[in-house]
Parts: C-alpha cells; sequence; structure tokens
C-alpha cells in the first residue's frame, strides 16, 4: 500500500506539511504506501535503497561503524570517492537558467541529470527546480533544499506553497530556498501509471480479501497497476531509485555554488537525505532528518513498523475522540481497544456492502476507501474532528462522502476525476530501493497474525497491501543497509514518538546509525514535528539551521 510520508499542516482537509493539489488538501509526504507498495511514509513507507552499485556506482559493505551495534547481514552504504568521473563533468559544470515562475516570488529552472549513472551517455534526465532567495536582512548563508517525503511528494509545490512562505522569517531572511522535484516526480520527468477511471477503480479494490477468487482480483488488480507503469514509464522505472536522486541533489548543490549541503528532509525525505550523507560525508552541510527512517529494515519490517505506527495513533485519536460529544465509536467510558473493535465492525460491514458517498462520480464508500480515508486523518491530531465528523456521517446517516474526501486527499484525486502522480511515483521509488515484503499472496496469508497484532484495526489491510512489489515489471536495485556517513558534519534526527507513518524507534535507529547523529525528540502526537506548534523543536531547529549548533543528542521536547 502507499503509505506516505507527511509533515503535518492544518489545512481544509486532511492535514499536512504540504500545498494543496489540484485543490484538494495539501500534499502530504511519507514515506508511505497505501496501495501498492505498502510503505508510502506515507505511506510514507518508506523505501529505503541500497547499494545499487550496477546502476549508480554507490555500493554496500558488511563494514560497521566503530563502537556501533552491527545488525548481522545489513551492509553499510559506501561514500562515493575520489574525483567526478569525467563523463559527469558536463552536469556538474551546468548553469541553471532561472525565470520566473508561475508563483510570484519564485523563480524555476530545468536541470540535466544522466538518466543512469552508470552510463551517462545513454542520455539525460530533465528535473524541475525552484528557488525563492533569501530576502534579509542579514548575511545570506547559501541555498536550504527542502523535500517534503512521500516518496512521490513535490518538494516544488511544498516549497511554492508552504515552505517558501511560512518557513520561520529568520530562516528565509539568511537563505535562499530551494528544491527539486526528485526524478520520477511532478516536474521531473513523472512516472505515469493509471489515470482517471483506471485509478478509480484500482483504489476501491478489497484488500482484505476473504476467499481464494477476492485474493486473484487483488494480484490481479497489482499486475494491472504495474503493467499499467511499464506501459506509460518504461524509460524511467529502472532510474528512480533513492541513491539515484541522492546524486541529483549534489550536482544541483554545485550548480548552486554551494560548497555544502544544507538541507530539510521530512518522512522519506529522512532517507533520501541520509542516503546523500552516505555517498558524499564531506559535502553535509547542516542536515535535519524529521521523522526519521530506518534504512536497515526489510520492506516486511518497515510495513509491520508502520502499521504498528497507526495503531498507535488510532489509540490516542480513540483517547481523545471519548472526550469529545461527538465520538461516533464510543461512549466515554469505553477503551481504545472497544473503539478499534467498533471500527473494525463497520469496516466489515462496508467490505460486505458499501454506502453511498453523495457526489462521488459514481463510486460508493466501501471498506477499502474508508480505511484509506482513516489513515489519511492519523498523520495529524488537527484532523481529528473532521475524522469524528466523517465517521458519524457514514456510521449514523450512511453517507460515505467525509471518509471518500479524505480517501481522495491522500490519494491526490483531483475534482476532475484525475489524480497526481504521487501514488505512481511512490510505488516505482519503493519497488526500486527494496525487495518486495512478500513474493506470494501464501506468503501475506502466513504474515497476517504478526500484523494483526501490531494493528487489530489495520493489520489486514495492511498485510495484503505490502503485496503489490511482488508484481512490479522492473527489479530493485536496492537492499537493506545501514547510513554511516563517517566524517560528516552534526545531522539533527528528529522522531515523534507517536507518529504513525514513521515510527519513533526507526528515527533512533538511524541517529544511532549516523556517525555524526544528533537526535531530538517530540513527545507528542502526528506526523513530523518540525513546524507544528512546538516552539521547543523549532527553535532548536532553527538554531541550527542559523547557527550551525545542533541540539544536544537525546534532548526532548514535549507537546504544547
Amino acid at each position: 500500500m502507499h503509505i506516505r510520508s507527511c509533515p503535518g499542516l492544518p489545512s481544509s482537509g486532511t492535514t499536512t506539511h504540504g500545498r494543496p493539489d489540484r485543490g484538494n488538501r495539501p500534499l502530504r509526504t511519507t514515506t508511505g504506501f497505501l496501495l501498492a507498495s505498502a510503505l508510502l511514509v506515507s505511506a510514507c513507507s518508506l523505501s529505503g535503497s541500497t547499494s545499487a552499485a550496477s546502476t549508480t556506482g554507490a555500493t554496500a559493505t558488511g563494514a560497521t561503524a566503530k563502537g556501533a551495534t552491527a545488525k548481522p547481514g545489513v551492509p553499510v552504504l559506501n561514500a562515493l570517492t575520489g574525483a567526478t568521473p569525467s563523463a559527469l563533468t558536463p552536469y556538474y559544470g551546468q548553469k541553471l537558467t532561472w525565470r520566473n515562475c508561475d508563483d510570484p516570488g519564485f523563480e524555476c529552472a530545468t536541470m540535466k541529470a544522466p538518466l543512469d549513472y552508470a552510463k551517462p551517455a545513454a542520455g539525460d534526465i530533465r528535473l524541475a527546480v525552484s528557488r525563492k532567495k533569501a530576502t534579509g536582512p542579514g548575511k545570506r548563508l547559501g541555498s536550504l533544499l527542502v523535500n517534503p517525503g512521500g516518496p512521490g511528494g513535490s518538494a516544488v509545490r511544498y516549497l511554492q506553497s508552504y515552505a517558501g512562505i511560512t518557513y520561520p522569517a529568520t530562516v528565509r531572511a539568511r537563505y535562499d530556498m530551494v528544491a527539486l522535484d526528485p526524478r520520477g516526480v511532478a516536474g521531473s520527468e513523472p512516472v505515469e501509471c493509471l489515470t482517471g477511471r483506471r485509478m478509480d477503480a484500482y483504489t476501491q479494490t478489497d484488500f482484505t480479501p476473504d476467499d481464494r477468487r477476492e485474493t486473484a482480483q487483488l494480484v490481479d488488480a497489482f499486475k494491472r497497476f504495474a503493467n499499467g507503469c511499464a506501459e506509460q514509464s518504461p524509460r524511467l522505472l529502472r532510474h528512480v531509485s533513492t541513491v539515484e536522486a541522492a546524486r541529483d541533489m549534489d550536482i544541483l548543490r554545485t550548480a548552486l555554488g554551494d560548497k555544502r549541503l544544507t538541507y530539510v528532509g521530512a518522512s522519506y525525505g529522512t532517507f533520501l537525505g541520509a542516503t546523500y550523507a552516505g555517498l558524499f560525508p564531506e559535502r553535509v552541510g547542516r542536515l535535519v532528518l524529521d521523522g526519521g527512517m530506518d534504512p536497515s529494515l526489510s520492506a516486511r519490517k518497515l510495513n509491520e513498523g508502520q502499521t504498528a505506527g497507526f495503531e498507535t495513533a488510532f489509540r490516542s485519536f480513540a483517547k481523545d475522540c471519548v472526550r469529545q460529544l461527538d465520538c461516533p465509536l464510543g461512549d466515554t467510558d469505553a477503551s481504545p481497544a472497544q473503539l478499534g473493535r467498533n471500527l473494525a465492525a463497520f469496516f466489515a460491514r462496508l467490505d460486505a456492502k458499501p454506502i453511498p458517498a453523495g457526489d462521488s462520480g459514481g463510486r460508493p464508500l466501501g471498506e477499502s476507501l474508508a480505511t484509506t480515508g482513516v489513515v489519511a486523518a492519523m498523520y495529524n491530531e488537527q484532523t481529528w474532528p473532521r475524522l469524528r465528523q466523517a465517521l458519524t456521517r457514514a456510521i449514523d446517516h450512511r453517507d460515505g462522502s467525509g471518509l471518500l474526501a479524505l480517501s481522495d486527499g491522500y490519494y491526490e484525486r483531483g475534482a476532475d476525476g484525475e489524480y497526481a502522480n504521487l501514488i505512481s511515483a511512490n510505488s516505482a521509488v519503493n519497488c526500486l530501493d527494496f525487495p518486495s515484503a512478500f513474493s506470494t499472496p501464501e506468503q501475506a496469508r502466513r504474515a497476517l497474525p504478526a500484523f494483526e497484532k501490531a494493528s487489530p484495526v489495520f493489520g489486514r489491510f495492511l498485510t495484503w497491501a505490502s503485496l503489490g512489489c511482488a508484481y512490479w515489471p522492473v527489479k530493485p536495485t536496492g537492499t537493506p543497509h545501514r547510513i554511516e556517513a563517517k566524517g560528516a558534519a552534526p545531522i539533527v534526527v528528529v522522531g515523534t514518538t507517536r507518529d504513525p507513518a514513521t515510527p519513533y524507534h526507526w528515527a533512533q535507529a538511524l541517529a544511532s546509525q549516523l556517525s555524526s547523529g544528533r537526535l531530538l525528540t517530540y513527545d507528542g502526537d502526528g506526523h513530523t514535528a518540525y513546524g507544528r506548534g512546538s516552539e521547543c523543536i523549532d527553535s532548536a531547529i532553527n538554531t541550527y539551521l542559523l547557527d550551525g549548533t545542533p541540539p544536544t543528542h537525546g534532548k526532548r521536547c514535549s507537546q504544547p
């Protein structure tokens, strides 16, 4: 499934730290994977990239950092050493031609990168870049690259609708705010798979099959999605890995005239930023990795951990729900477990008989769309009132329009019935970065008890969603690995204790792997922490970005 990453910005719909997309709701980042690869961190699974030596020039070895606890069989991502290969000189020497964007105050440019780093002469890929120049006063500190996650989130749209406008004024005064859409995403030669009605059909697929017939239908849906990607984007599918995207960032760093990279990445963006640090540790400037992801975990472990994360978030929602007058899942004395059983029973009723969903283009609300809508609301506690209202309408009045709107926002479905390319890109990156969590339906079925233990509410749904990459038309180039980035400047890793999409222990693991990692903890709800209302978190990160002074390792901030 595509569970996406999404930094939390309150907005007109589901949450997130992003821009309104197609008039819907702000972009959520993740890592994730709701329905194809099951890790969108946000789905935001997050994907993890790896050595990919044959296609990227990066390698992973079994070495471990001094004093680090090695995971048996998990290699370390090696740095790219030596002079820049002569074949890459034209890319590193290019000058960006800036022009005014449609959004006032922002400039746009197109950057070239090799489609295949192992064969630069094979052709280019054109990548979308945007910036908002430092406003002053104060000495300019260089460029600050931002990424909202996904994989598949548009960094350019995120910059133009959120980061370039609402990041702290002191940060925007000193930095040129810059965004690069990763290869295969939005403005950077997007991966395309299914459009319109075919995507509608895919999102309505039953992801909790009850028998062999329904299992076969789910497998067919995965195959149709994968075949659509192969037909629409054959050139790109082998070249959208996280390692390649990180290498593109280094070309951009040079084109911007910066000796070191300064970067804020959220959710999957932490994996992208950490990969950059692993490949180019000596070029690391001030890196903030918010909603850290553990690249040493397998796809199954990532999906299982994320399943537990959504359960944790649901329990927080349940505790809050019974304190409100309009909780549709239980009375004031009901436990989170009881609310979970009530929600599961509601999902089961929808599985048997979907309900109308208003002006939805003929789409009723079934179990899969309803589950996606609830998952979407777990990213930000400020969306909980909207979720209560949507559940009330669906349970008490058989009106599924509220939950469908949440689901459409998650999938970035526009009012015109077309979808942004987030889910397509998310699947392409995740399925390339990691071997599939499961290879067969039988493996997924055997894993059901473990996933249902992690989450009685979402476990079954997320188990089957984790099967998607088994049918991907391109073999993965990545494997789980550790990232140590020996020799890098201090890197700040932020973890939120009740984060649904990037569980807190992932941030702990990433900070411990990085030789210069500094863990900053937010004891609170929601996905990611920076810019979500904690003065303690924001002050620590702003001080680091402006003065270069990282927070003390282990610093904790509480939810206001």
